[in-house]
C-alpha cells in the first residue's frame, strides 16, 4: 500500500497550487487520508485530514482559510489545495493514511498515520 503524489513545482509568491496523490494497492472509501509537509530542517507537520466515517476535516491552524482538501470521485485519490502561496510554503508535501478515523480528530499527527507516498516538491519563486 502506497502513495503517489504529484502537482509540486516552482511556483511564485501568491499564487495557487493543487497537489494530488493516488492511492496504490487500496481504495480510500474506508481510510482517513491526510496531507504533510516537511521544510528543510523542519519537522514534519499536518497540514489538513479527511475522515472517511463522516466527512470531517481538520486544517493545521497556521493554514487553515489557505488550504482545502478533498477527496476524488475515483476512491483513490486526494487532492490539496493551497492558494495566496509563501515562502513558508516550500517544503515536500507528502500524502498518509490511517485506517481509524481518530487520526482526524484534529490537526494531523504523523504518528497515527500508516501509509504513506514519497512526496512531491513545492518550492516557492525568489
Amino acid at each position: 500500500l502506497s502513495f503517489v503524489e504529484s502537482g509540486g513545482g516552482l511556483v511564485q509568491p501568491g499564487g495557487s497550487l493543487r497537489l494530488s496523490c493516488a492511492a496504490i494497492g487500496f481504495t480510500l472509501e474506508h481510510w482517513t487520508v491526510a496531507w504533510f509537509r516537511q521544510a528543510p530542517g523542519e519537522e514534519r507537520q499536518g497540514v489538513a485530514c479527511s475522515r472517511a466515517t463522516d466527512d470531517g476535516i481538520h486544517y493545521a491552524t497556521s493554514l487553515e482559510g489557505r488550504v482545502t482538501i478533498s477527496r476524488g470521485t475515483t476512491r483513490r485519490s486526494v487532492h490539496l489545495q493551497i492558494s495566496s502561496l509563501k515562502s513558508d510554503d516550500t517544503a515536500h508535501y507528502y500524502c498518509a493514511a490511517a485506517p481509524s478515523d481518530r487520526a482526524c480528530s484534529g490537526p494531523p499527527q504523523a504518528s497515527d498515520y500508516e501509509v504513506w507516498g514519497q512526496g512531491t516538491h513545492v518550492t516557492l519563486s525568489s
